[in-house]
């Protein structure tokens, strides 16, 4: 357990979206993990670069009942804080964007994060959380900052791997989380490593409160979910209309196993399409509107209405607020 917890002063909890802080009441249902403006050199040819075409989808998401969106593109991978602020003006979705730098993977060897030490990092996810996100974006941090703000800290490991870049991602994400209060998101790579990640976050200040860890649905192991959830840790279950791993029922009845477990109060949904071939807008399927649209009736269905809205409406209420009101 780390000494060290975060100074700041505890005061009105609020989330901070691209437009503006609202009241946690105020986000309604809320899709807990999206993409919106993407590109990766891991996803070659499934940009997410199209303005007009993903306001178009988040404006089909809004009209499906989706409220809220926290759209968990990192630093270097065509994050566009101008252009998703834009979004949300256009469609009325209220989005909280994210900070911070995404598994090894995804930065060839030459990118500067390679060569930038956890203070930097973290100095750097500080000033997207409290002064505005630099717009010069996937050629590296330069002078060239917008007035639109992060919400979250977005980090990630491989599978059953944190590398030592990941490792000084963590401990950068430790840095901002005590200066701000903001809730650190960790992308698990097919859900592995959950206990290693909580630790790891943990020495660096950030208890498992204030973590949810995504993907675990890639690894739908109810014993493992309930345990995590009873350390206090939040889960993403982001990874429905993916047949060809498992059928939605496998996420599902993993979903409603750890609720009767006593795990309701840290479950989080989410789409993560992440590609334009599953964007609607971009001709591909099965769009955004799959989550509200097929997959929260199975979810009522099964689970029952106060369920479904714990998972869509009060446990991102709970996670997603800074922990002060600075900035």
């Amino acid at each position: 357990m780390a000494e060290e917890r975060p100074p700041y002063a505890v005061a009105e909890a609020r989330v901070r979206t691209v437009l503006g802080d609202v009241r946690p009441e105020e986000l309604g249902r809320t899709n807990a993990h999206e993409h919106l403006l993407m590109r990766s050199p891991l996803l070659r040819g499934e940009e997410l670069d199209d303005l007009d075409k993903s306001a178009a989808e988040a404006l089909a998401l809004r009209e499906a009942g989706i409220d809220a969106l926290v759209e968990l593109t990192t630093i270097g991978l065509g994050r566009d804080p101008v252009g998703v602020a834009e979004i949300s003006r256009r469609t009325g979705l209220q989005v909280v964007l994210a900070t911070g730098i995404h598994r090894e993977a995804h930065y060839p060897p030459e990118h500067w994060v390679h060569k930038t030490d956890p203070e930097e990092l973290g100095e750097l996810f500080v000033r997207d959380l409290l002064e505005g996100c630099d717009g010069a974006d996937y050629s590296g941090p330069r002078e060239r900052p917008t007035t639109v703000r992060a919400g979250v800290i977005k980090v990630g490991v491989g599978y059953w791997s944190i590398s030592p870049l990941e490792r000084r991602v963590l401990q950068a994400a430790g840095f901002a989380h005590r200066r701000t209060g903001a809730p650190v998101v960790c992308h698990l790579e097919l859900g592995t490593a959950a206990w290693e990640v909580l630790e790891a976050l943990d020495s660096a200040g950030v208890p498992p409160e204030r973590v949810a860890l995504a993907h675990v649905d890639r690894n739908p192991d109810p014993t493992l979910h309930a345990e995590l959830a009873a350390a206090g840790a939040y889960l993403g279950y982001d990874g429905v209309a993916r047949a060809k791993y498992w059928p939605d029922s496998t996420v599902l009845g993993c979903l409603i196993e750890v609720a009767s477990r006593g795990g309701a109060d840290r479950l989080l949904l989410g789409g993560d399409a992440a590609r334009k071939s599953s964007f609607a807008s971009y001709d591909g399927m099965p769009g955004l509107v799959y989550l509200p649209g097929r997959f929260v009736p199975r979810l009522k269905e099964a689970g029952g209405e106060a369920l479904t809205r714990k998972i869509l409406v009060e446990n991102p209420a709970r996670l997603l607020p800074l922990a002060s009101a600075q900035g």
